[in-house]
């Protein structure tokens, strides 16, 4: 067993680094995800099981040393990355029912064999798939993602999605298996769900309730697409931080696709995003203290410190610390392990449980957006990639947000959701706003120089026009498909 001391944080793995040392340069062994658990980024909602630490600490972890580690993800332009991550829903494709774990384990197994991805088990289960810098993990309801490799360039960022769909497509089809490129479950009732045999999901599931009118929902019902991408110091962290927070909404507009729940229209476009807004208000949200003066690695520590632990991972098993203070872990009056003290892979493992719209790691992490066909999600990355890795788009949108108040940012998480782009803002509407964001992103991209500004051409028409994804949805509902949802399975099949 190593034994480490509290004399210095090691480097942390940066999320294009392979393995993750401990402190004092000892490797930290565990679980088969640990060599990609500096990079393993949660989705909606949560990681592959947490790697197992075979460290003990004799000294408390301090809060410079968890500061420390996520100034640890700071690195020079030159070695910026892209990370995709993206989850769609499974279905039986006679029955359009969700797909059972016993369906997925079969998927799973068949890509492992054909594709030669490393399983990932749990009690027992197959419950994942690695490959390289690739994962796939399974969120609570079964939904399929793939959290993707840090990739240089939207080119290598969309061949890895469309190399990913065919495998995944090559294996389901054979079992009478499709995958949905939507925000929310359109069709079926939450008691309709199966739940996927991970410790961790079984916490959160009997938590949810208790904090939250719309947990379940989120965790079983939801997609998303997201993008995580680095920074080069805390100023660069700060100013990528508030400029992506501010936009976050619009790009919920831009990609809004969840208009519908249980066989009908649920009176928003973007139901997923609506669902955060009241699924755990203690881990969610616009974080207005990113705005302050103050901000930087310190005070994103304070805030995690003071989110409700859900967990900590212990000889292969998830104990619930449901409701327990991190800080009180970091002094060894922790219920659960009275007299354990917390090791950097605990610490790591909590940041994985704050939901916020934007997530700071040791990268930023783009939470805003529902799930979507393939072009999507290729164009996600495309959007934040032209404003948040271009100097000159990045500062145009902290000069055009830095005037917007706490109350027009929490307006425009709350409003979107329903009204999208046709959202009153100002003197104009959100498509406004987003016809101007969606220009920089262009010339950012340009100015990046990799011929990669064609990846936005799937939202050109959604801003041009103000017509989101899910009210052109809405519309064939109304029109073409007859009042029935069953068409969007076939629509918006990968």
């Amino acid at each position: 067993m190593v034994v480490a001391s509290r004399l210095a944080v090691a480097p942390a793995v940066s999320p294009d680094g392979v393995g993750r040392r401990g402190r004092l340069g000892f490797a930290v062994v565990g679980h088969p995800a640990a060599a990609r658990r500096g990079r393993r980024r949660g989705g909606a909602v949560a990681a592959s099981p947490p790697t197992e630490e075979v460290a003990q600490m004799t000294e408390p972890l301090t809060k410079d040393d968890l500061v420390a580690y996520l100034a640890s993800g700071c690195k020079p332009k030159d070695n910026w990355r892209i990370g995709t991550e993206h989850e769609k829903f499974g279905f039986d494709v006679e029955t359009l029912r969700p797909i059972t774990y016993d369906q997925i384990s079969g998927i799973l197994n068949g890509l492992s064999e054909r594709f030669e991805w490393d399983k990932i088990m749990e009690e027992g289960h197959v419950i994942g798939l690695k490959q390289g810098k690739q994962n796939i993990s399974l969120e609570p309801g079964g939904q399929f993602e793939l959290s993707g490799a840090p990739l240089e360039t939207l080119h290598q960022t969309c061949a890895e999605v469309n190399s990913h769909l065919y495998q995944v497509k090559a294996v389901g089809e054979e079992m009478g298996v499709g995958f949905l490129g939507l925000g929310f479950q359109p069709k079926w009732p939450l008691s309709e769900i199966p739940i996927m045999p991970k410790g961790r999901y079984e916490i959160m599931r009997n938590y949810m309730p208790k904090v939250g009118s719309l947990g379940l929902d989120m965790m079983f019902r939801t997609c998303t697409v997201q993008v995580n991408l680095d920074f080069s110091s805390e100023q660069d962290m700060i100013s990528k931080f508030r400029a992506s927070l501010a936009l976050q909404p619009i790009a919920t507009a831009i990609f809004a696709n969840s208009p519908f729940k249980e066989g009908k229209p649920n009176g928003f476009l973007s139901l997923r995003s609506h669902i955060w807004t009241d699924t755990d208000n203690n881990r969610s949200g616009m974080l207005p203290f990113v705005f302050d003066n103050s901000f930087g690695f310190e005070q994103y520590v304070d805030y995690a410190l003071d989110v409700p632990m859900y967990f900590v991972y212990r000889n292969k098993k998830y104990l619930d610390c449901t409701g327990m203070s991190f800080r009180d872990f970091m002094v060894g009056k922790l219920p659960q392990v009275p007299g354990e003290l917390p090791t950097l892979n605990d610490w790591e493992n909590h940041l994985t449980t704050i939901f916020p719209e934007v997530r700071l790691k040791r990268y930023i992490e783009m939470r805003g957006a529902d799930g979507g066909p393939w072009r999507r999600l290729c164009a996600l990355p495309a959007f934040w990639v032209g404003l948040l890795y271009d100097e000159e788009s990045l500062q145009s949108i902290l000069d055009m947000t830095a005037d917007w108040t706490k109350e027009e940012r929490e307006m425009l998480r709350r409003k979107v959701p329903v009204t999208g782009l046709k959202t009153p803002f100002r003197d104009g509407y959100v498509r406004d706003l987003a016809e101007d964001i969606l220009q920089l992103a262009k010339n950012g991209l340009e100015r990046r120089g990799y011929k990669e500004v064609g990846f936005l051409r799937e939202v050109d028409e959604v801003v041009r026009t103000g017509v989101t994804p899910a009210e052109r949805l809405l519309n064939l509902y109304e029109t073409k498909w007859n009042r029935s949802v069953d068409p969007v399975f076939e629509e918006l099949l990968y």
